[in-house]
């Protein structure tokens, strides 16, 4: 039995591991190809295409990279039309995967997507070409499930899998123990993004809010977590470049839960990682900067005034965000010193985000499968993939 799908992105590709994992729980045999990413293939995921090659966000930023970005659609499409898989998944990426189902629905493939694009927040006319590109869609929060029923969209919500995965009572100490924290330092976490586009536009801005930070705190000490070589890399050439190497700063490949969990406050780029420091139950403050022209074009067509999770799962203003110009080193530098300095307020914000965990710990591997039964079941036996793209997606 075989399954297409594909990852465009980091918080993809951690998506797309636990649905990986919650299938193989059921169906072991299954074999898993497409686009993926490291945390996808070492679930046993295999990649025709570097996942990287789409990881690009923003209107500007995609024209960049379209011709390349059209020409994988293209092969990845008559691959899949030529060896026609039992269901084909595409996770997040709706630019990308939206047009790719579209094709093969037509064809007569099954198509699920798993994440919806946030078509309660900006571009609602959306809704109609997912109805033409899915069978099925999966929504990962509660409110979402009513936006497809009323249109008509087979539609189930199966939770979010960070939710099921991360501990209701995060152990700090237990963390601050593995990353030798001592007990007179205070842990900032800074998260400045998953792509290298991202780090591009926060790399800078990020470094120098912690240099703002160490002027008047020497008590700080700064994580990174960085989610690609690539990423790391870059950050790398930032601090050398701007002189920052004095700052006192860790960082990672990977492990952004624990540093996390171990932090006081955090500084978070806007995506999937505002939501995990949610549910590590670390205050934050979130920023994002875009190029002049697509801040433009997403601020017309935006229908809600925030745009990080926490706050859209809220319905209000919980943790600050200072985008696009309003991200400067010294405000975002006051945002997390006003955490840092009200004890009351970063205990009363981890309450709230305690609530959040439980409305979204919604048992999500056999919410997926019990989704996915109708379109799996008793294809156990079907024979495997023809030789040459079996070899196509080993090369």
């Amino acid at each position: 039995m075989r399954v297409a799908v594909v990852a465009g992105e980091a918080s993809g590709d951690l998506l797309g591991a636990a649905l990986i994992r919650a299938l193989k729980a059921r169906w072991p045999d299954l074999e898993v190809y497409g686009i993926a990413g490291p945390k996808m293939m070492a679930e046993g995921a295999r990649t025709l295409y570097p996942m990287e090659k789409l990881a690009v966000r923003g209107y500007v930023e995609v024209l960049k990279h379209l011709r390349e970005i059209l020409a994988i659609r293209r092969a990845l499409t008559h691959h899949l039309l030529a060896d026609r898989p039992d269901l084909f998944i595409g996770i997040d990426a709706p630019d990308f995967n939206l047009g790719l189902e579209a094709k093969l629905k037509a064809a007569g493939i099954k198509t699920v997507h798993y994440v919806s694009p946030s078509i309660w927040a900006w571009r609602p006319e959306r809704i109609h070409t997912i109805g033409r590109s899915v069978d099925r869609m999966l929504v990962m929060f509660p409110f979402e499930e009513d936006i497809y029923r009323k249109a008509g969209i087979p539609v189930d919500y199966v939770g979010h899998p960070l939710a099921d995965a991360m501990p209701m009572v995060p152990d700090r100490a237990e963390a601050r123990a593995q990353l030798r924290i001592h007990s007179s330092t205070v842990p900032v976490a800074l998260l400045p993004g998953s792509r290298v586009s991202e780090l591009e536009l926060h790399a800078d801005l990020v470094i120098e809010t912690a240099r703002e930070l160490a002027k008047a705190r020497p008590e700080l000490r700064f994580f990174v977590p960085l989610a690609t070589r690539e990423t790391r890399e870059y950050f790398e050439q930032r601090l050398y470049a701007l002189d920052a190497r004095e700052l006192p700063l860790t960082l990672f490949f990977g492990h952004a839960r624990l540093a996390l969990h171990a932090a006081e406050v955090a500084l978070v780029a806007s995506g999937t990682a505002t939501l995990e420091a949610a549910l590590a139950r670390c205050p934050m403050v979130v920023t994002y900067r875009v190029t002049p022209l697509t801040y433009w074009l997403v601020k017309r067509k935006a229908l809600l005034p925030y745009v990080s999770l926490p706050n859209v799962l809220s319905g209000e203003f919980i943790v600050p965000e200072l985008l696009q110009d309003d991200a400067t080193p010294d405000n975002l530098a006051q945002a997390l010193g006003n955490w840092l300095d009200n004890r009351v307020a970063r205990e009363r914000v981890r309450a709230r985000f305690t609530e959040l965990h439980r409305k979204l710990a919604a048992g999500h591997d056999a919410r997926v499968v019990e989704a996915l039964m109708p379109y799996l079941s008793g294809r156990e036996d079907r024979t495997p993939s023809a030789p040459g793209l079996r070899a196509a997606v080993r090369g």
